[in-house]
């Protein structure tokens, strides 16, 4: 079962996938944000594109675990994406998965004007590979 992973932001949504195996998050790179309805066809479009079967989008949590305004509209949004795709919906905790982007981008001396055209989607990537890690461990 595949599934796709949503860094959902203001101005760019970050995406990645999982492997059938739900071993390895892989980026697969990012939309440029329209606004809720237009974010929704896009993010149903693409989870069809990938075959995902489930769908996690990073909640952005506040640091004491408190969800704020940002943590609603993306609820609403996964709310609103499951409906319209068929796909089931859930949500990963996102703190500091923007902080470890930038620490991973940092180490591969990545150019600041490479970095922010691939920070969103490799957020998507540890928010799903954590996901991920999360689910077989628990299993285990």
């Amino acid at each position: 079962m595949k599934i796709m992973a949503v860094d959902y932001g203001d101005s760019r949504i970050g995406l990645a996938v999982s492997d059938k195996l739900n071993i390895i998050a892989s980026p697969v790179g990012t939309i440029r944000s329209v606004g809720m309805r237009g974010d929704v066809d896009a993010l149903a479009a693409k989870a069809k594109e990938l075959e995902a079967e489930a769908i996690i989008i990073g909640l952005p949590l506040n640091m004491d675990g408190s969800e704020g305004e940002r943590a609603e509209k993306t609820r609403k949004l996964g709310a609103v994406l499951e409906k319209v795709s068929g796909i089931k919906v859930d949500f990963m905790d996102e703190r500091l998965s923007t902080v470890s982007a930038e620490k991973v981008l940092d180490e591969a001396e990545m150019r600041w004007d490479k970095r922010k055209k691939v920070v969103d989607t490799i957020s998507a990537q540890i928010i799903l590979q954590t996901y991920l890690d999360k689910i077989k461990y628990n299993k285990e």
